[in-house]
């Protein structure tokens, strides 16, 4: 027998197979980017096309793709929600987060722990389910997620007043630590090993307060890198930005802090400064955070066999009307209840918009490590979990928000062509400024709006227009104005512009 035959045969057939592979997967992106208009056009929100995409591809439906590797799934995941979250806070602008900070970070831990709390006691008292498992199921949604609320409330094209964007998206950016946390301490008592409740405390005390120092820390030190470092070909800037992502990822998962909190914190910390090849490293990394969502979205939908969903359809009904119209309405009630100036209709949106999307569904296959007999149940249940949340309340976000008359016009982000690269290290940085709604600037030529000294309006995107301003232009509602302004002036500018009343319209 030719056994160097036989040998040369395999080596083909398995490179065959990794192109198939390759190729099934750049598909399934490029489909799921093509459908991207498609769900805009009807409400229906992305991550639902990438996780029907994936389930349509895998082994019970069209494609047949066989895959069920849980732990390489979670693996997946983990990394993409790294990116995800730390994309979000590139983007977060903490002069807006500030005012709704603690209220982010009641919703964020007492939130997530009532929630908890309460989906428990309903899986074990109501639904019937052992307290190990019905706590595990408590803690694995207890936390909205990120991916979705990013992508829903951005491509919903409807603003909200009073600062809720902000507080929904520090919410979600913020909640996944203890959501994970919680989910691990849970597993821990499956066994003899149990954790004490002191080894517990001091876990979670250890887990928050190394993530938010190496957070701070790591995202400083980014930051002064790379603007000190000089690199001769630009398109390096991004790719050492993303390996910073997962350096702070996993040196703080090393050390015991929360590798989440972490790379959040850290990209609100770099996103808020101003760095060498801003606009291009964030349009960058908004980009690979699509990808990720994508990536995780379809790897999900692959691992799921939509053929066992029919078998735990009924209490994966239950269980999303009960977390949905009782347990989060009711925590974020609670966990805003010392915040008089929240009123009931925010509330409500806030409980609404609690989305479950990946997190949840990346978390349910933490069971799989244990070898729980009823981890297959509680995965099916979480992503029937999710796929009402997604169907559901990330399809109707735009109705709740008229409906509850918190609507405000949608603030417009600028697309302008060029960017400014500080070679001299001066403190001079360009920024982005929009003229509110309402502002007593409006009507207002440039030369009377009182900037700081040194502060100059350089273009002013209007619509979809970008103009370039001279001392008699009139300032318009939703201006987006392009500053470069001495470093510290960043304040004044925004009291200037944020300043309501005594307006003079044209």
């Amino acid at each position: 027998m030719n056994f160097n035959g036989l040998e040369s045969i395999i080596v083909e057939l398995n490179a065959l197979n990794f192109e198939f592979q390759i190729l099934a997967l750049s598909s399934l992106i490029i489909l799921s980017i093509g459908l991207l208009r498609v769900s805009t056009k009807f409400g229906i929100p992305s991550l639902l096309i990438f996780l029907t995409i994936g389930m349509l591809a895998g082994s019970d439906w069209i494609l047949k793709i066989w895959f069920n590797d849980a732990d390489l799934t979670r693996k997946v995941g983990s990394v993409a929600l790294a990116f995800i979250l730390f994309s979000g806070g590139l983007e977060t602008d903490w002069g807006k987060v500030k005012p709704v900070l603690w209220k982010g970070i009641s919703l964020g831990t007492v939130g997530v722990l009532l929630t908890c709390l309460i989906v428990a006691l309903f899986a074990i008292f109501v639904m019937g389910f052992d307290p190990i498992i019905g706590f595990l199921l408590g803690a694995i949604v207890s936390s909205t997620d990120a991916a979705a609320v990013f992508n829903v409330l951005r491509t919903s094209n409807i603003g909200m007043r009073k600062g809720l964007t902000s507080l929904l998206e520090l919410e979600s950016g913020s909640n996944d630590p203890l959501a994970v946390l919680l989910t691990t301490s849970v597993l821990g008592f499956v066994g003899t090993s149990a954790p004490t409740w002191d080894a517990l405390a001091w876990t979670i005390f250890q887990q928050f307060t190394l993530g938010i120092i190496l957070g701070l820390l790591l995202g400083y030190w980014i930051y002064r890198g790379m603007n000190r470092i000089k690199l001769d070909y630009e398109g390096l800037y991004p790719v050492l930005l993303s390996a910073s992502v997962l350096f702070v990822y996993s040196a703080t998962d090393l050390i015991g802090g929360n590798p989440f909190l972490a790379v959040y914190i850290a990209g609100i910390i770099i996103g808020n400064r101003s760095f060498v090849h801003k606009r291009s490293n964030v349009r960058f990394m908004d980009g690979i955070g699509w990808l990720m969502q994508i990536v995780m979205f379809l790897t999900l939908g692959l691992l799921v066999f939509p053929s066992k969903i029919p078998s735990v359809a009924a209490l994966g009904i239950a269980f999303s009307v009960f977390l949905t119209v009782i347990a989060r309405p009711a925590a974020v009630f609670l966990a805003l209840i010392g915040f008089k100036e929240v009123d009931w209709r925010e509330k409500l949106l806030v409980s609404w918009v609690g989305l479950r999307g990946a997190a949840p569904i990346i978390l349910a296959t933490f069971p799989y490590a244990k070898q729980l007999p009823e981890s297959e149940m509680i995965f099916h249940i979480v992503f029937f979990t999710v796929l009402t949340s997604l169907l559901l309340q990330g399809s109707t976000i735009p109705f709740a928000v008229r409906i509850l008359g918190l609507e405000a016009s949608l603030e417009q982000r600028a697309s302008y062509p060029f960017e400014f690269e500080n070679k001299d290290k001066s403190d001079t940085q360009l920024l982005e400024y929009i003229v509110p709604y309402g502002s007593a600037s409006v009507g207002k030529f440039v030369y009377e709006l009182d900037f700081p000294e040194n502060s100059l309006i350089t273009l002013i995107y209007r619509g979809d227009s970008h103009l370039v301003p001279t001392g008699k232009t009139k300032m318009e509602d939703g201006d987006v104005l392009l500053v470069l302004t001495p470093e510290g002036a960043e304040g004044k500018i925004r009291e200037i512009l944020s300043r309501m009343g005594d307006r003079r319209d044209s």
